[in-house]
């Protein structure tokens, strides 16, 4: 089992499982060279009493992103049939008659929103990404009628997020209410990256991404933060409920951002962010994840909700005196969102920064989104990928490593990739 907390919550399901960062939990995981935990953890999910609605959840495209590293389409050819079957389940009781999917902003683990409830970027994408992930495995599987289906089900969902999320005139992904005649809100949040988190949208949209590296909208000290700086909605509140998403920088939404920003990278043609940004932002993520403890020391850390400004994990400072002072039990006890395990940082190194691109087929690509001057040198070594071990390697003057200089690539044990300088490369296996 893989958890969010590592107490007991009260709101959790079975074995204080919470779908809500599941599909982190098996992108993160994909990298593990033992497969066991991730194959059991995708059973429990559809047949040993996962809870996979009680959040919001792109089940079917984490589950196939796992297989696109392992190279082992077994687990996803067993759980088809169950997650045609969640699917359905979602259309049944989340998609209304214009075609759009609707969540409460707190079960897309969100709550306190600006623009709270509705028809959001969030679970449009989720399920978007969910469709094309069913029918690329349908298609492993032979069932090319409900290959069919599900391309069908994506193309028509992207077509009515780009007809009525997008705001033309603020160039970005937004919520719409549920009431009639209603307008996009007002406000510009994080969350409208996540149509990129699974290549939705068409050339045409990139312009949405100046926003992320402008400190009058999202760029913080310590973090994205999760509504524009300058909406008036924006806040930091030390107030009200623990976990609020109308300002505070969130690891979640950041790991969203970041893979997405990866993906526009590496597929789209734009000229508004580059391998620098995406370089920035991560270092920034990076240095966040940190705590000075009451004796001063600076140690390793990562938790809930963050303070873009000054880097306090706001969640904490709030539970830590809850209540007479002290933590209590129904808010999850002593050091709730220690550990907290929800969002990604691995994935974004090994997929992103070193530009590993999982696949199918017997070929291998890696584009480093490193920007050159950078890093002297680097080693991704004993990386399972298709069942072979992996060993990416760059120095810049030959001192590291005794292998030579230039960016090189061994495939178990045997070197069958090698540049002068950074750059995309493709190689058989």
């Amino acid at each position: 089992m893989i958890t969010e907390f590592l107490p007991d919550v009260p709101w959790a399901g079975k074995y204080n499982t919470i779908s809500c960062p599941a599909a982190f939990h098996f992108y993160e995981g994909r990298w593990l060279r033992n497969e066991t935990y991730l194959n059991d953890y995708a059973f429990f999910w559809f047949r040993k009493g996962g809870n996979p609605r009680l959040y919001s959840f792109w089940a079917a495209d984490a589950i196939y992103n796992q297989y696109l590293v392992s190279g082992n389409s077994a687990g996803i050819k067993q759980l088809l049939p169950d997650l045609i079957d969640n699917y359905s389940a979602w259309e049944k009781d989340k998609q209304d008659a214009n075609g759009l999917f609707w969540q409460l902003d707190d079960r897309d683990g969100m709550e306190v929103s600006v623009c709270g409830s509705g028809y959001r970027p969030t679970i449009n994408s989720y399920m978007y990404g969910d469709a094309i992930a069913i029918s690329k495995m349908a298609v492993q599987r032979g069932d090319h009628d409900d290959a069919k289906i599900y391309r069908k089900k994506a193309e028509q969902l992207k077509a009515k997020v780009e007809g009525l999320l997008w705001d033309d005139a603020a160039n970005f992904f937004k919520v719409k209410s549920r009431a009639s005649g209603s307008d996009l809100c007002d406000a510009v949040e994080l969350q409208g990256y996540t149509p990129w988190y699974f290549n939705m949208p068409d050339a045409g949209y990139s312009a949405a991404w100046k926003y992320l590296i402008d400190s009058s909208f999202f760029k913080a000290p310590y973090g994205p933060t999760t509504v524009a700086r300058n909406h008036p909605d924006f806040k930091l509140s030390y107030q009200g409920h623990e976990c609020q998403w109308n300002g505070p920088s969130w690891p979640y939404a950041t790991s969203v951002a970041l893979t997405a920003m990866s993906n526009l990278l590496n597929n789209y043609s734009q000229s508004v962010v580059g391998r620098a940004d995406y370089y920035k932002l991560l270092k920034t993520y990076a240095t966040s994840q940190q705590l000075k403890t009451g004796e001063g020391k600076v140690v390793p850390w990562i938790d809930e909700n963050l303070n873009p400004l000054t880097g306090d994990w706001i969640s904490r400072t709030r539970l830590k005196s809850w209540h007479d002072g002290t933590w209590v039990k129904d808010k999850g006890g002593i050091e709730r969102g220690k550990d907290y395990n929800h969002s990604t940082f691995c994935d974004l190194v090994i997929s992103g920064l070193i530009g590993l691109r999982p696949s199918e087929g017997n070929h291998l690509v890696i584009n480093p989104l490193l920007p050159e001057g950078k890093w002297d040198y680097f080693c991704l070594d004993k990386l399972l990928y298709h069942g072979k071990e992996i060993t990416i390697l760059y120095v810049k003057d030959g001192t590291r490593y005794r292998r030579g200089k230039g960016f090189m690539v061994w495939v178990n044990g045997k070197k069958i990739g090698a540049a002068k300088t950074l750059g995309k490369m493709t190689i058989n296996m």
